[in-house]
């Protein structure tokens, strides 16, 4: 009887996506990369940013900004997070005058420099509208040698330097040289993620990172963040993908480590000291990075499980099984998809029938379409018959694709939409994964909503807590727990966020005392000034 059921349930949904159609069933279009891909991203001066960043911004401080920068840190103290009540202005930074702001418009020309309180004021709060910076100057370089100078100058003046990305649509733009032999992209820091696949994507390849928010984020600050994303499962990070970097130090030094070998055993490795290290200990401007070959067959299965040992059992499946095919595997919990109904406009629930516990997003991608899909049918046969899956259904065209993956990358949005977003980033053992989910359901109440979500083939989890509004109550139900929790299973307290000012205080529940040290040293070694995004990453009593 299980198997009949399985067969049918196949029979009526099975349909593996077309070759070619795997761009815009995720959500991507293609898009003619021209102008609007900045060689550069943007610099700009802030006291007191409270969030890791992407690509390039500088800090440097007008004597207007210090009261500000006080009143913001005290609305952070009472909103947001305990981190900020900790921060205070490094007296040792000195302040922006009339004098720098000439010398930058020298090296930049009028429209590099932008104090236009509203221009500036956007650059000054993160997406979520949780953070929010003081800065009142934005610096737009078009070129390594304008990075260097600034660098070069701000190091002398011991003015302070955030790198942050963004789309500004005013710089310069920057046509990437592509290797088609051994699929390797050179390109510089400020092209979008998303342009680069449509650009690698028409040539036959992909980008071996894919994110939800690959439409505005830039390849230099997520090369900075060490992002993981959607493709990790299958493509591993960035530690692999990238083979070689051109950074410029805090003093200016424009280091040329941009090598395309795929094999060089020569002293240390040092590009890996910038990926990840947020800005820190320089400013990425250029990379190369290997792009795996596009495979022509797709397939995208939304399935549903009843716990969620089921899906850990359905994983575990899928690596034996799919095996070389298996491209993503993500899950969700019921409230994820409850709220992604709620707020997402245009996305449907592909199982409306019952509502489950957990739900999981299988990606197959390979070279055989008749094989891909045997495999997968099969496979999914099993799954059914063994009771791992309650029940599923696989894309049959570009659109259900498309709504598979709308669901599972807007839960972020969604989350938003609701008011304030306690957002945790965290690798754990895929085994006790959940388990912090549900303890932190107990521990909140009816204070908020807890949901559960993230990359379980990587361990993964994305633990969000929502509410109407940031409180210090809400906080210390979360924290230091949260990190505590983590700690004890030997996890990190930041699997692909990075740490930012947020968690730069808390890096000891994920690093020994001896490793933290270490790092300290080679950012005074770097950085001695510490004129890269100052407050980040590492505690200030290291440094």
């Amino acid at each position: 009887m299980a198997r009949r059921a399985a067969a049918g349930l196949l029979r009526r949904h099975l349909g593996p996506l077309a070759a070619g159609e795997t761009l815009q069933a995720r959500g991507m279009y293609p898009k003619q990369y021209g102008a609007a891909n900045h060689a550069f991203s943007r610099f700009y001066s802030i006291q007191g940013q409270q969030r890791s960043l992407y690509g390039f911004r500088t800090n440097v401080e007008t004597d207007d900004t210090q009261q500000s920068a006080r009143m913001n840190f005290e609305v952070q103290k009472r909103s947001f997070s305990s981190a900020a009540a900790h921060v205070q202005r490094n007296p040792a930074y000195s302040v922006l005058n009339s004098d720098d702001v000439s010398y930058f418009k020298s090296i930049l020309g009028e429209s590099g420099v932008v104090q236009d309180q509203d221009r500036v004021a956007v650059a000054n709060m993160d997406w979520m509208g949780k953070y929010k910076g003081s800065s009142q100057l934005l610096l737009l370089p078009k070129s390594t040698a304008e990075v260097s100078k600034i660098l070069s100058y701000c190091n002398s003046r011991r003015l302070a330097v955030v790198p942050q990305g963004g789309n500004t649509g005013l710089v310069g733009g920057s046509v990437p040289v592509y290797d088609e032999v051994n699929g390797i992209l050179t390109c510089e820091a400020g092209c979008v993620l998303e342009n680069l696949s449509s650009y690698v994507e028409n040539k036959g390849f992909i980008m071996p990172l894919d994110l939800g928010a690959k439409g505005s984020c830039h390849i230099g600050g997520n090369i900075s963040t060490n992002a993981g994303g959607l493709r990790f499962i299958r493509y591993g990070s960035l530690h692999g993908s990238v083979l070689g970097l051109e950074v410029v130090l805090a003093d200016g030094t424009v280091l040329d480590m941009l090598t395309t070998l795929r094999k060089d055993n020569t002293g240390y490795d040092l590009k890996h000291l910038f990926i990840g290290s947020e800005g820190s200990l320089g400013i990425v401007t250029k990379i190369a990075i290997l792009t795996p070959a596009k495979l022509p067959s797709t397939n995208v299965a939304f399935l549903s499980c009843n716990d969620y040992i089921s899906c850990q059992k359905l994983l575990l499946a899928a690596r034996r099984s799919l095996g070389e095919i298996l491209s993503a595997f993500e899950f969700m919990d019921r409230h994820c998809i409850n709220l992604a109904m709620k707020y997402l406009e245009g996305v449907h629930n592909p199982l409306p029938v019952s509502p489950y516990n957990f739900y999981v997003l299988i990606e197959t991608t390979g070279s055989d379409e008749s094989y891909d899909k045997a495999k997968l049918e099969a496979f999914l046969l099993r799954s059914m018959e063994d009771g791992l899956v309650a029940d599923g259904v696989i894309a049959q065209d570009i659109s259900q694709a498309s709504n598979f993956w709308r669901i599972r990358e807007g839960i972020s949005e969604a989350s938003v939409k609701v008011g304030a977003v306690y957002k945790y980033d965290l690798s754990i053992p895929v085994e006790k994964l959940y388990d912090i989910v549900e303890e932190m359901r107990s521990r909140v109440g009816d204070m908020g909503q807890v949901l559960g979500y993230g990359h379980l083939g990587d361990g993964n989890l994305h633990l969000n807590i929502l509410s109407t509004k940031y409180s210090d109550k809400m906080l210390a139900q979360i924290e230091p727990f949260v990190y505590e929790w983590t700690s004890k299973q030997r996890g990190s307290i930041s699997a692909e966020h990075g740490l930012g000012l947020m968690k730069a205080e808390k890096i000891h529940y994920s690093k020994s005392s001896e490793a933290v040290q270490l790092m300290a040293s080679i950012k005074k070694l770097l950085d001695p000034n510490s004129i890269l995004n100052p407050y980040k990453v590492l505690p200030q009593s290291v440094l």
